[in-house]
């Protein structure tokens, strides 16, 4: 167990260790890599959508407290070594160009097997993979 704790410990790093870019993309792979090329587009809108809505920028919006789990304990860096990646630092230097209609401007979200407490009585607007979309 401490050995995994370690790891943990290596593989975040501080964000100022990372372009904007970088951050950006390490949310999406967090929070979607599994998800294939869809998945990953519907957390570049999250994140674009709540750009827009909070007037900060991407990877303000990617560090905000509590806002992406993949987040809490500091960025994964090392999910810039994913096959992913490549995709999701594509979608991360062209983000000013995604496409919010495709979660229908939600800019919330939450995986299919988590029940949070912000969801409650809210309707989805769409689910796209293991994830189920709201504007809130």
């Amino acid at each position: 167990m401490k050995y995994f704790f370690f790891f943990l410990l290596v593989a975040s790093v501080n964000a100022a260790q990372l372009t904007d870019q970088q951050i950006v993309a390490c949310t999406i792979l967090g929070e979607a890599r599994g998800e294939g090329e869809a998945g990953m587009y519907a957390v570049a809108a999250v994140i674009r959508q709540r750009a827009n809505e909070r007037k900060i920028s991407f990877s303000d919006v990617c560090l905000q407290k509590l806002q992406f789990s993949c987040n809490n304990n500091g960025v994964q860096k090392n999910l810039l070594d994913t096959k992913q990646a490549v995709y999701a630092m594509k979608l991360a230097a062209s983000i000013n160009s995604i496409d919010t209609n495709f979660i229908k401007n939600s800019n919330h979200y939450h995986a299919k097997n988590v029940k949070p407490y912000w969801a409650k009585n809210k309707k989805p607007l769409v689910v796209i993979g293991n994830h189920i979309f709201y504007k809130l």
